[in-house]
């Protein structure tokens, strides 16, 4: 069964990549989609089987690599956090599948779409099935090339093109550290097994390595590096600036990839290796400090965004950041619990926002919708229960997880600990006023868009509409169904030691007994940003445009997305550019050209070319040039006795 689950998305990208041309577009969809979604559904069969009844199994498929010391064999490792991930991927995947139907209708190059759906989704399912570190790393550089060909799925568009590179840099930036960690795990461990790995990290606790020139803590060193590559694969703060950029490509790829699966891949790794970062207090600290800025930090600039997709790309970036927060803390179980209810809700948000695109044909700034409500009535609904989940509005799934995570900092009673709690207290107002903001001018009010534009308004056809009202229907229960299994008292049975929380992490049972006033906290923060942005965008809708000039610099900050852009235009893209032209114009066309092609080899040709004149193959010319010879020799040997007797 976990065979079938992980190869079943290969098969089907297999037939419509290879064979798309032959069994039609058609084809093509419908295999794709039905291989997923039976993958799907044997992934909460698995679910039942690992969580419910603790049935953990690991499933050698072949030997992989042997080389010296280094013995990988390709593995599957099925628990309980395998389990969780299965289904997130393979349900999502699944209605990305069906809803791409309807999306993707009229584009002519669907078969290759669609066989890069399935192959970004096998590509995930190794990285959460892996059982070393070698097997993590392939899916995760899988996902990475995944999502720089669905991002650029559009390559006619340059916009499209930019992005996809841009994400594939800067998540190189990220993945250069995620590969030093796992050479420094087998340099340290002589394994990159899991099992061995855990097991022998206690014992290196206190000891050091030499790394950049310094002798560092080992645990340390090797979880930096390692979350190095999480920050690029999950957007946070300093390697964010990929994901919304990364909008460009078609919205199916957005939920699919920016929202709810690959993204997610840094939280799963970080929880995966919990039996090494609780062995490092700095650590720890790090990917708090990280997850808490970024959480604030992208809500900024997500107030401001007028594109309906990067408002929630950047919704996406914040509450990656609570995931990390919660990880740092220890409180492993309950950033799983938010990454398993996000899913439902930033799919459906994105699904939604494609429903919205679909209807107003192909336009993305909010500022030029406005009262739709009426003429696309499921897709308001659908995203107003989207909406109301990621605000954490009461008895929503996000009102469990999220809230979770709010209480967990506060009750880990650090210093680190209360700035991630005000961080994303603050985060849980600013969430919740652009994300109110943006059903508002989408949604509410007047309509702003031009005549012809809302003659073509529409509602989306069935295949959009359906996996919309699922995903919906998780964004309402998920919370309150799988609440007790991933935090509550079920907790130890349900995870069965997939996850690690050393003998002193009592975070859980600490977040149970924080104070009334932060269990109420995100509900009156939630409250908060729901009036302030049904006053600015409702009642006074001119008080956006004055605050925007009185504070302008502020808003071109948050506008400009703080800048990084540039930031990183001027540090890093510029100096590039720069040495490379110096290294072509000067290194290549100056000193090599100019000494080789164009300098030595040049002269030798040209004085060839000139010698090569001189054999012109009649006989009179030799003899002209014999005679010319003797004649020099000659008067060579005359002017040589002349000289010689004049000095005796």
């Amino acid at each position: 069964m976990y065979s079938a689950i992980v190869f079943l998305p290969l098969i089907g990208s297999l037939i419509a990549g290879f064979f798309g041309r032959f069994v039609g577009a058609r084809a093509s969809e419908i295999i794709t989609s039905a291989f997923v979604l039976i993958s799907a559904l044997l992934s909460w069969v698995a679910f039942v089987r690992v969580g419910l009844f603790n049935e953990t199994d690991q499933v050698q498929i072949f030997r992989w690599i042997s080389s010296g010391s280094l013995d990988v064999s390709w593995s599957l490792r099925i628990d309980t956090l395998t389990a969780v991930m299965l289904v997130v991927v393979n349900t999502i995947s699944g209605l990305v599948h069906v809803y791409s139907i309807g999306y993707m209708t009229h584009d002519p190059h669907r078969p290759r779409f669609f066989a890069y759906l399935s192959l970004f989704t096998f590509a995930m399912l190794i990285l959460v099935t892996s059982d070393n570190f070698l097997q993590l790393f392939f899916g995760w550089e899988g996902v990475g090339l995944c999502s720089y060909l669905l991002i650029g799925f559009w390559y006619h568009k340059p916009s499209a093109n930019a992005a996809a590179i841009k994400a594939f840099i800067v998540n190189r930036v990220g993945d250069f550290g995620f590969a030093l960690g796992i050479f420094a795990i087998f340099f340290v461990f002589g394994t990159v097994e899991f099992d061995a790995v855990f097991a022998a990290a206690p014992d290196q606790v206190g000891k050091t390595i030499l790394f950049l020139g310094q002798e560092l803590d080992v645990l340390t060193v090797i979880c930096l590096l390692l979350f190095m590559g999480a920050m690029g694969k999950s957007a946070q703060f300093l390697l964010h600036t990929w994901l919304p950029d990364a909008m460009e490509g078609p919205t199916p790829v957005s939920a699919l990839i920016h929202a709810a699966t690959m993204v997610t891949a840094g939280i799963f790794m970080v929880a995966r290796l919990s039996p090494l970062f609780e062995l490092s207090e700095t650590a720890l600290f790090v990917v708090t400090l990280v997850g808490a800025t970024t959480a604030v930090f992208a809500a900024t600039i997500g107030l401001v965004q007028n594109d309906i997709k990067r408002v929630i790309a950047y919704s996406t970036c914040s509450q990656l950041g609570y995931m990390f927060v919660a990880l740092g803390i220890g409180a492993y179980s309950v950033a799983i619990f938010h990454l398993f209810t996000h899913a439902f809700f930033k799919a459906l948000l994105f699904l939604g926002s494609g429903s919205v695109i679909h209807a107003m044909s192909d336009e993305q700034d909010i500022q030029k919708m406005g009262g739709l409500r009426k003429l696309i009535p499921y897709t308001w609904a659908t995203m107003l229960i989207g909406t109301l989940a990621l605000t954490g509005f009461p008895f929503t799934a996000g009102f469990f997880s999220k809230d979770a995570i709010i209480e967990a900092a506060y009750a880990a009673h650090s210093g680190i600990g209360m700035y991630a709690f005000y961080a994303t207290v603050v985060a849980a107002f600013l969430t919740s006023f652009y994300s109110w903001r943006l059903m508002l001018l989408t949604f509410h009010g007047r309509s702003r868009a031009g005549p012809e534009t809302l003659a073509k308004v529409h509602e989306s056809p069935l295949e959009m509409l359906i996996p919309l009202v699922i995903l919906a229907l998780g964004s309402l229960g998920a919370g309150i169904l799988f609440k007790d299994l991933f935090i509550g008292e079920a907790y130890d049975t349900f995870w069965s030691g997939s996850l690690f929380a050393a003998a002193s992490n009592e975070i859980l049972e600490k977040m149970h007994h924080v104070p009334v006033a932060v269990v109420i906290m995100p509900t009156i923060m939630m409250a908060g940003g729901f009036l302030l942005a049904i006053l600015m965008y409702k009642l006074a809708p001119g008080l956006p445009a004055t605050f925007a000039r009185m504070f302008r610099p502020i808003y071109l900050f948050l506008l400009n997305k703080w800048y990084f852009d540039e930031l990183y235009d001027f540090l890093f893209t510029r100096p590039a550019k720069r040495l490379g032209r110096l290294l072509w114009k000067v290194g290549d066309g100056t000193i090599i050209d100019g000494i080789g092609p164009d300098g030595i080899a040049a002269r030798v040709i040209d004085i060839t070319n000139r010698v090569v004149r001189l054999q012109s193959g009649y006989v009179y010319h030799y003899a002209f040039a014999m005679l010319i010879g003797v004649a020099v020799i000659i008067t060579a040997f005359m002017f040589w006795d002349l000289w010689s007797g004049g000095m005796k």
